[in-house]
């Protein structure tokens, strides 16, 4: 675990590139871990409830129609329409893809929308904020990921970072 943190170290910024991981040599292997409910290769089936709400120890949040959370970065530019997350930083935090330019949401009276990744899929915006899933979340309500490094935070209904 300490061996996955450092290697993380690098999404918190450091590199010469922004939310990037360091050189592919100074990062360990990540750890094997089951694939998320919804992952960077596949999106929820048309008409499907793609973000909700839960509750957890961090109060109501939001999550995916699987109930796995979903976190800000703190180094993404509001309104910007791109991710700072790059390279080794998307290994850990893969980002919430959707195949619709309307997101289904229930109970996240937020702003919803979407941005292009630079592989040409939409990955959803909540308040202009790209959103995330942590590697390390492996069952619905897992917040495992706040708080990594100072700039990963759990998103509230209303669009506001928990901090």
């Amino acid at each position: 675990m300490a061996a996955a943190l450092l290697g993380l170290a690098g999404c918190a910024g450091g590199g010469d590139e922004e939310g990037a991981a360091p050189p592919a040599a100074e990062t360990p292997a990540a750890p094997e871990a089951s694939p998320m409910p919804t992952t960077p290769e596949s999106s929820a089936p048309a008409g499907a409830v793609e973000l909700m709400t839960a509750d957890s120890s961090l109060g109501e949040i939001v999550v995916d129609g699987q109930g796995m959370t979903v976190y800000y970065f703190t180094k993404d530019e509001k309104g910007s329409g791109v991710s700072n997350c790059t390279g080794d930083c998307l290994v850990a935090w893969p980002p919430v893809l959707t195949e619709s330019d309307t997101p289904t949401v229930e109970g996240v009276t937020a702003e919803i929308g979407t941005i292009d990744t630079p592989e040409g899929e939409k990955q959803i915006t909540i308040d202009g904020m790209p959103i995330y899933y942590w590697q390390n979340d492996k069952e619905p309500g897992d917040v495992d990921g706040q708080g990594v490094n100072d700039v990963w935070y759990v998103v509230a209904p209303d669009g506001e970072m928990i901090r």
